[in-house]
Parts: C-alpha cells; structure tokens; sequence
C-alpha cells in the first residue's frame, strides 16, 4: 500500500485549519495551533508514531479561549488520519500500549474499527496544564477518536503532574496508532475485519 496520506483544510467562522498526515512518515512535525502546549502534544504523536502531521490553525481564541481551536485541530486531524488510512487493507487494525513519564504512567488502546468511540480518563479535567484546560486535552482526544472513526481507550493508571500525564498519554496514544497502522504482510490485500470492512 502507498500514499497513505489524508489532507484536509476546513474553514468556519470561528477556525481556519489545514492538515496533512502521512501514515508512513518519518515522525516529522510542523504544528502551529496558536497554543505551544497543544502544538507539544500533537508533535508528540508525530514523532513517537512516526507519522508526519502538518497542521495550521488559525483560530477565535484571543476571543472565546482555546475551545474552538483545540476542538476543530481535532476535527480536522481526525478526518485526515482516516482519509490516509483509507480502506485499511492489509494493517493491523489494532494497537496498544504503555508509557512511563517520570511519575505519571498512561495506557492507551485502539481499534481502526470504523465506530469512533473514546473513553478518555486522564485526571487532570479540572486543572490546566499550561494555558490549556486539562478538560479540553480530553475533549481533544475524544473528538480525535470520533472523526477518525477508531475506539480508543485512553486512561492514566498513576502520576501527579497534569503536564506528565498528558504528555505520557499522547506518546501512548502515538505508539498505539503506530503500531495499528503497520501494515501486516501476513494480511496483504485483506481487510482487517470478518466483516470484511472497516468503513463502519
């Protein structure tokens, strides 16, 4: 398979955005949001998953806060990893894992199922880590999994520092999409579901 590569500009009256992502990047990240914490985060996924991510955004923030920014990146972002893993023939479908972050220690699981679902369980929803509120950190990871249309688990098993926790949790996330994206040549030319589909 080639070319796995999603691209997406969306434009409303409160974001600007445009993404690119490629599945079989080098881990390479050009992340402008606006928002350094949330650029860190999204890097994060480029260079743990090694997958390329080109993101700009341009959003209402100075006005409304970080909602609508973080919420649309994750639109976006989202929409483009599924166009890029298209019809997912011949991945792995599925990947986990767990990551150590001094303290803190996140597990992440996924499933390219195509039913985006998200449980998110980070600890940090009534703190801020930086000028983002922990709240949208999961808002993000939750509207992440919809409009990709994975299942995602997502859960901090212990750490006190909200910053470690979310940052242990996006590298988690990173190797878990990593590897469910890795093309299996034991399924050359299969869809990686009895149904023989994962559109849904």
């Amino acid at each position: 398979m080639s070319n796995r590569i999603g691209t997406l500009q969306r434009k409303t009256a409160e974001t600007d955005i445009k993404v690119t992502v490629n599945l079989d990047g080098t881990g390479q990240a050009n992340v402008k949001t606006g928002n350094g914490v949330l650029d860190h985060f999204i890097a994060q996924l480029a260079r743990h998953g090694s997958i390329d991510i080109d993101l700009a955004a341009k959003g209402d923030y100075l006005i409304t806060g970080w909602h609508h920014t973080t919420e649309d990146a994750a639109i976006c972002l989202g929409r483009a990893l599924r166009e890029a893993i298209g019809d997912g023939v011949g991945i792995r479908r599925m990947g986990h894992a767990l990551v150590p972050l001094d303290e803190a220690l996140a597990q992440v699981a996924v499933d390219f199922s195509g039913r985006g679902y998200g449980v998110v369980e980070l600890g940090i929803s009534d703190g801020r880590v930086g000028d983002l509120p922990g709240d949208l950190i999961r808002h993000f990871l939750q509207t992440l999994a919809v409009e990709a249309r994975i299942t995602l688990h997502a859960k901090v098993l212990t750490g006190v520092n909200a910053h470690h926790r979310a940052e242990a949790t996006f590298k988690a996330l990173a190797r878990a999409l990593s590897d469910a994206v890795t093309l299996d040549p034991r399924r050359a030319g299969q869809a990686p579901s009895t149904k023989g589909t994962i559109s849904g």
